[in-house]
């Protein structure tokens, strides 16, 4: 098993003709969820899949599941998984390595006619970057039970079209039952979107667990005016409101130690044009750290700073938690196999926490579930930029490769001829 190996210029081939779905002009992606491109890359990964021999099946939210079955198709399945969306600007790494990186596993499977013991699965999951509908991890989210399905389909972007409206219109609302099966054990790859493995020389991380972050909507009320007659003493300019809190809330994570992060990094502003004085601004932001009880304090700095910009603007400030993450510890077993299968290639690796939310999140409150890194070029992401380099992915698989045959098992191994 420790000399089985993944194609890794056919998987480099794979991402780079995927990602060409949806290409900037910048040489980036634009592949927002359940678009046209989308449907163009699920057409695609389909196809390699039934290529590859398995089956395919689709539930309710869109989620797809690339089956290639076991000598005891009975067992539950060994799984990876991520996803094909990417924000506006992106990249051709994020989620899509870790779709990619999967297929090679079960295509690698196939050449080789290697029969495992239970059945191996590639996950495709639904809106996780949360850029077209919120919030993110979508597809998991619902699988998993943490999220309803009718939430899920009344979830609308910015032209009122719903999930349910755009799943239909791609022809990717399944009728598989939602995460009715057992998992044995979930593994995610994914690119670093940071600078820590780059910078120490790794090629490979190892996610132990997560940051925790809260998410808030701050709702930022003036009063609308005429931009010109009106004296500058007697403004209530929800935006100036606004930039004044986004630059406190930067101020707060800068304020905690490495390990701070805080973001304002979407606004919605009415009436939004020319000669109107704004009267209201929603600004979403977070708060993340290591540390929850940073976190903790984080949020009580950006509720005071709130009213204080209250007091020197002359607006009102609604400050609205409606999302957090973590802080979660992966399997500890499932990392140590990561570990190990590192080690048994001679990779050097770390341990790392995410910051970033990922598919993967939500998987791990229904089973054993690992997440590993490979190493981003100068640490960009979400960003048309976003590189790594092909020695790098194609370890990254190899470990990858190697756990999943950890815990689906060889079937010679068990017997079976």
């Amino acid at each position: 098993m420790r000399n089985l190996r993944i194609d890794g210029d056919r998987l480099w081939s794979s991402l780079m003709e995927i990602g060409r779905i949806g290409e900037t002009p910048a040489g980036g992606c634009r592949r927002l969820a359940l678009t046209d491109e989308d449907r163009r890359a699920r057409d695609l990964f389909c196809r390699w899949a039934r290529e590859a021999g398995c089956t395919i099946r689709v539930d309710p939210i869109g989620n797809i599941f690339a089956r290639r079955g076991g000598r005891d198709d009975g067992l539950p399945p060994v799984m990876v998984g991520s996803h094909l969306d990417t924000v506006p600007t992106g990249g051709k790494f994020d989620g899509i390595l870790g779709v990619m990186t999967g297929l090679e596993i079960l295509r690698t499977l196939h050449d080789q006619d290697i029969v495992t013991e239970a059945p191996v699965e590639v996950a495709v999951w639904t809106n996780e970057e949360g850029s077209r509908f919120s919030p993110m991890t979508l597809g998991s989210s619902v699988y998993t039970g943490e999220t309803d399905l009718a939430f899920a389909y009344g979830r609308a972007d910015e032209e009122n079209v719903t999930v349910r409206e755009a799943l239909e219109a791609i022809g990717y609302k399944g009728e598989a039952p939602l995460g009715e099966r057992p998992i044995k054990a979930y593994f995610e790859v994914h690119n670093e979107q940071g600078p820590v493995l780059e910078s120490h020389g790794e090629s490979i991380g190892i996610v132990t667990g997560s940051f925790y972050a809260r998410y808030f909507l701050a709702t930022i009320r003036g009063e609308a005016a005429h931009v010109g007659p009106t004296p500058m003493a007697r403004r209530k300019d929800a935006m100036v409101g606004a930039a004044a809190l986004t630059l406190e809330i930067d101020r707060i994570g800068r304020s905690h130690g490495e390990d701070g992060r805080s973001n304002a990094p979407h606004i919605e502003l009415y009436p939004n044009v020319r000669g109107v004085i704004p009267s209201e601004v929603r600004l979403s932001c977070d708060v993340r750290h290591s540390d929850p009880e940073e976190v903790a304090v984080m949020e009580s700095e950006l509720r005071a700073a709130a009213k204080e910009v209250e007091a020197a603007r002359g607006v009102s400030i609604e400050l609205e938690q409606y999302y957090e993450f973590g802080p979660i510890h992966f399997d500890p077993e499932m990392t140590q196999v990561l570990r190990d299968c590192a080690d048994g290639l001679g990779l050097k690796h770390r341990d790392l926490l995410t910051v970033a939310g990922h598919d993967a999140v939500p998987l791990n409150r229904i089973c054993p579930t690992a997440l590993l890194f490979v190493a981003s070029c100068n640490g960009i992401s979400h960003n048309e930029n976003e590189a790594c380099k092909p020695e790098d992915v194609t370890d990254g698989a190899n470990v990858l490769f190697q756990a999943v045959l950890s815990q689906a098992g060889l079937a010679d191994a068990a017997g079976a001829h």
